[in-house]
């Protein structure tokens, strides 16, 4: 019998984020995912726009998921400075 135990992620690996002032009729949505990729390395999917439409998308390579991590955090930062939450 095999005992497999459930590890509790420290760092996020998926984000989403929204900045709405209707004052100025912003409706604003920002995702971040990490996928791992075939070679050992790991993709930052980056994806915003308007809340309803399609959006741009915008995928970084990293060497390992440590820095692709770090690279979400630095970028969620950055959008927590600008309004987002």
């Amino acid at each position: 019998m095999s005992h497999s135990v459930a590890q509790l992620e420290v760092f996020p690996t998926d984000l989403q984020m929204r900045r709405i002032d209707p004052a100025c009729n912003m409706r604003r949505f920002y995702r971040m995912s990490i996928q791992l990729d075939l070679f050992g390395g790991a993709s930052l999917v980056r994806e915003w726009g308007r809340i309803g439409a399609r959006g741009q998308m915008m995928i970084e390579q990293h060497p390992d998921e440590g820095r692709a991590v770090t690279a979400l955090m630095k970028l969620a930062a950055i959008k927590k400075r600008r309004g987002y939450a």
